[in-house]
């Protein structure tokens, strides 16, 4: 079952383009994380907060990314940090446009530029 994870936590920057320069390395690493379908960058610098919304394939890899997100954000000394998991109500999100999402498939998608970007479908 489709899983979608939510991260929040403190965030002292970069923000923007600056954060992206900085980020696009650990990007990259994210988007071979097994079962990840998407994720969505947040960033809210007014209140100084940084976070992500993930899709993963099912429950298992959520979990097992979220332990190791964990860790890697204690490594870089950011604490506050909240990570909740969702089951995902397909029918209900299809109908509130979520369709293109929720209808991945591996076997249906392949790289456009290569691993290192979003799958597009065949």
């Amino acid at each position: 079952m489709l899983t979608a994870l939510l991260f929040r936590f403190p965030f002292p920057g970069p923000w923007g383009k600056e954060l992206t320069e900085a980020a696009r390395g650990l990007a990259r690493d994210i988007a071979t994380e097994p079962g990840l379908v998407w994720k969505i960058w947040l960033e809210d610098q007014a209140a100084g907060h940084a976070g992500g919304i993930y899709l993963f394939e099912n429950a298992a890899d959520a979990e097992r990314y979220r332990e190791k997100h964990e860790r890697r954000l204690s490594a870089m000394r950011l604490s506050g940090v909240t990570a909740n998991a969702f089951c995902v109500n397909s029918e209900l999100s299809v109908l509130t446009m979520a369709g293109a999402a929720l209808e991945y498939d591996p076997e249906k998608w392949e790289p456009v530029f290569g691993k290192d970007h979003a799958p597009i479908r065949r």
